[in-house]
């Protein structure tokens, strides 16, 4: 008990610096941009690792940078390794905020922005809970190490090129980008960019089209610009404005029509929780006089797509019981007068496979004269409820919470799926409302220090 008494002492102690260093992080607008020398994933990713490690190595701890891929600090001795896995990386910030997305401010007991909860919050609370274990003294027989990850909303080729240049792996371990008592369940996740090509003739034309900010996000807003006759256009808005609702918007233009449509935000795991702009923008599109082939590659992502979440229409609705039903989000639109690309997100059960779905889809997309040009598939992960790892973190939740234990399997993927031997853990406890990949991003202090408490003793009971 007194042990125990003075690790949560330590925690405590961090808090301050825990605040500043988690707004200085979100305050680095970390999103995924082009290339450049020494910066793999972009600048702003570049100079958050940098941040990170830096701050690690003035806490007191070994630091690795790999090649600005990703880095880690380590504390402790002993042949077996226990790792925490977080990403510094985060979505766009997209439309819709109250408040600066990289501000970092302080407001009413919440640090806000982006990243807040997903995943920096989390990350940089696991850096300062390992402070709080190494002061207070307390004996381990295996070293802790935090990996800072910067490409997990993209791919994580970070934590690939960490395990291709002989990364250590854990004996155990977590990821704290989830959900609480623990996640032993991730469905499998696919993505995949379609592109379709037309040459266009008749009275209207689509000039442009785009929308969205990233595959594993619901779009809040599509827009399309057409070329048409004066007076065309004018019989177009008003049949578009009596059929198409509120939620989308005809304007005319010096060239033809402008359609916008506004939806709402979303993450790309919880579909339906949001209502897809370019579903919207599709159906509205589905509408006009185009000429082949456009109108039926419009028609089939209308009719097949449109504002569904669980691809029924497209024959993929899988579901089982530990997981739920297969998700599905297009996500980004980008095109001009001769072609689009369409990128999609899509997870299916934790008991299902690649082949139940990713088959079905990708045939119907290519009778429909669609080319696929990347497809990237993330595998499902299920950890037995009786695993030693599994029940030690049931353990600390209980007792930290004073909560029900229970595992649970979700639809968000986390690099669980790329180092073995991890499963989610924290930081959004049951009730919470889902707030990454959304505007308005935050996180409660008071909820943050809990996720310290909670990181610090669960660190310490798989260590000891």
């Amino acid at each position: 008990r007194l042990l125990i008494m003075k690790l949560q002492e330590a925690v405590e102690l961090q808090k301050e610096a825990l605040l500043k260093t988690l707004q200085e992080s979100i305050r680095i607008r970390s999103v995924e941009d082009t290339p450049a020398e020494d910066a793999p994933y972009g600048m702003g990713i570049r100079d958050c690792l940098v941040h990170a490690l830096q701050t690690a190595k003035e806490l007191g701890f070994s630091v690795v940078n790999l090649d600005n891929q990703m880095g880690w600090c380590e504390y402790g001795e002993g042949e077996e390794m226990i790792a925490v896995l977080g990403h510094l990386d985060v979505v766009p910030e997209g439309e819709g905020w109250s408040f600066p997305p990289f501000g970092g401010e302080i407001r009413d007991g919440k640090v806000l922005g982006r990243g807040s909860i997903d995943d920096k919050g989390p990350t940089i609370t696991a850096l300062y809970a390992l402070a709080a274990l190494r002061d207070s003294k307390l004996p381990l027989k295996r070293r802790i190490r935090i990996l800072f990850g910067t490409n997990e909303e993209t791919g994580s080729n970070d934590m690939k090129y960490y395990i291709s240049h002989g990364g250590e792996l854990p004996v155990m371990g977590i990821t704290p980008d989830g959900e609480y008592p623990v996640i032993n369940g991730e469905k499998g996740i696919i993505n995949v960019d379609f592109k379709a090509e037309y040459a266009q003739s008749g009275p209207v034309i689509l000039m442009g089209i785009s929308g969205g900010d990233a595959p594993n996000v619901v779009p809040a807003s599509a827009e399309a610009n057409l070329c048409c006759p004066p007076e065309l256009a004018k019989e177009l808005i008003h049949k578009l404005t009596a059929e198409s609702g509120d939620a989308v918007t005809c304007t005319p233009t010096e060239q033809g029509i402008r359609i916008a449509a506004a939806g709402v935000s979303a993450h790309g795991a919880f579909p339906e929780l949001g209502v897809n702009a370019i579903g919207l923008l599709l159906t509205a599109l589905d509408r006009l006089p185009l000429s082949e082939p456009l109108a039926s590659q419009i028609h089939f992502l209308a009719e097949k797509i449109g504002l569904e979440s669980d691809g029924t229409r497209l024959g993929i609705a899988l579901s089982d019981e530990p997981s739920g039903k297969l998700t599905f989000n297009l996500g980004t639109v980008q095109g001009d007068a001769a072609s689009f690309i369409i990128r999609i997100n899509y997870r299916y059960p934790v008991t299902k496979t690649y082949e139940d779905c990713a088959p079905i889809l990708n045939q119907a997309f290519a009778e429909s004269g669609f080319t696929q040009l990347k497809e990237i598939h993330k595998k499902c992960l299920y950890l037995p409820e009786n695993s030693p790892l599994v029940q030690t973190l049931l353990r600390v939740y209980a007792e930290q919470t004073g909560l029900p234990p229970y595992p649970k399997s979700i639809g968000g993927g986390t690099y669980a799926k790329v180092i073995p031997n991890i499963v989610a853990f924290g930081p959004i406890f049951p009730g919470d409302e889902v707030r990454e990949h959304k505007p308005d991003e935050f996180i409660k202090i008071d909820e943050l220090m809990q996720n310290a408490h909670i990181l610090a003793e669960a660190l310490y009971q798989l260590a000891k």
